[in-house]
């Protein structure tokens, strides 16, 4: 075990790491006018997975970590559907790269949760998730979110004959 984790917490936040460094890869992707097919499949299966293996850990009662894994598998197998069912055409691109950025948001929303919950300098100055810096830290996050989301839209509408 490293550091006390589980097996199960071990797998899950490698999945989680996983997911969001390929997430960051096929929004570059995105930009550049690219599917990046394997980075895709990468992203959404260990997206997939994360949100699946978070299920697995006991709970006694429902927490705000499993309304997010639920909403981050609902957004996730609409991506899956527009990207590889819709085949990327007309509104499903826009459905694809909007779910998959909420999906990719949910794991980085996620992340810093859990970093200001486990990095000791970050729970010193932001002990709570009601702490100004935990606030600022997720709304800049969420702004940054939108304003990628809205350009990664953009770019498909304008090169879509690119990507078929």
């Amino acid at each position: 075990m490293i550091y006390g984790m589980t097996s199960l917490t071990f797998v899950h936040v490698v999945l989680s790491l996983i997911g969001i460094l390929s997430g960051f890869v096929v929004m570059l992707g995105m930009f550049a006018v690219k599917r990046l097919d394997f980075f895709t499949a990468v992203f959404l299966v260990s997206t997939v997975l994360t949100s699946v293996t978070g299920f697995l850990f006991p709970f006694h009662e429902f927490l705000p970590s499993h309304g997010v894994g639920i909403v981050s598998l609902i957004v996730l197998t609409i991506a899956i559907y527009a990207r590889y069912a819709g085949h990327l055409i007309h509104a499903w691109r826009a459905t694809y790269v909007i779910t998959a950025m909420i999906a990719l948001y949910l794991n980085v929303f996620v992340l810093i949760v859990q970093l200001f919950h486990k990095v000791p300098a970050l729970k010193a100055i932001a002990p709570a998730q009601s702490a100004i810096l935990f606030k600022a830290a997720q709304g800049i996050t969420l702004v940054l979110f939108i304003l990628l989301t809205i350009l990664a839209v953009r770019r498909f509408r304008i090169h879509q004959q690119h990507l078929a």
